[in-house]
């Protein structure tokens, strides 16, 4: 009788701490948009549509450094990821971007500064799956906006995007030439969030100048990604 007792109760310890970790593991938003199980976020599903034609948002496309104090939505910043390196064909996996041989060298950060109900920090996106990896937790304005030679427009800014690139993925079929590929290719990363932030009336701008180094630390990039460029988005 005494071990029936002690296996029921060993049962029904088990069933409640898993249970608890499941709920200590996910968090929801007020919009129920974001799902947050451990290191991960579910990403709200990108529009494939929208009342906005390529040709009006080739002819209002600007940079923009000036940012109202008002937070962006996880539902844009998904928007955006999906344009910089979404997938767009399940089979081959081949994303928004065109890239040389289909390598796909390049990485997505984002540094979330003021986003509507979403924890600042940084975030690694994965196009499979469509998600958010957790770097780490915390305000990074002051330190990127230094890392950034002091530009005002990263210090205003909503949320940073960061590209990377592991460079040997495209070098390792193409050689030396590779590299410029991969250069040429963040460049339309970078394209796709200009035209779909202006879509979404927001603000954006590239920026080339950093450093590196920093950067490199601060995202804890590991050694075989190197950063390219930086955009700065917020509202307009």
């Amino acid at each position: 009788m005494k071990r029936k007792i002690f296996l029921a109760l060993l049962v029904i310890s088990f069933v409640l701490v898993s249970f608890l970790t499941v709920i200590m593991g996910r968090l929801k938003n007020n919009k129920g948009q974001a799902i947050i199980k451990k290191t991960t976020i579910d990403l709200p599903q990108p529009r494939f549509k929208s009342q906005t034609s390529i040709e009006e948002v080739l002819l209002k496309r600007r940079s923009v450094r000036e940012f109202k104090k008002q937070p962006i939505t996880l539902a844009e910043i998904s928007q955006l990821l999906w344009a910089a390196q979404g997938i767009t064909e399940k089979t081959k996996g081949f994303r928004t971007a065109p890239s040389a041989g289909a390598l796909y060298p390049l990485e997505a950060y984002i540094v979330a500064l003021t986003v509507d109900g979403f924890p600042a920090g940084i975030y690694k996106y994965q196009p499979e799956g469509h998600l958010l990896l957790k770097i780490k937790q915390g305000n990074y304005r002051e330190i990127v906006f230094k890392t950034s030679f002091k530009q005002e427009s990263v210090r205003k800014a909503s949320v940073v995007f960061v590209f990377s690139a592991v460079y040997e993925r495209t070098t390792k079929k193409y050689g030396q030439r590779g590299k410029r590929y991969v250069e040429i290719e963040v460049g339309h990363a970078a394209q796709n969030v200009y035209l779909q932030a202006t879509a979404l009336n927001l603000g954006t701008v590239a920026i080339g100048a950093f450093n590196e180094e920093e950067l490199t630390k601060i995202l804890s990039l590991p050694k075989e990604e190197t950063p390219l460029y930086m955009m700065a988005v917020g509202k307009k």
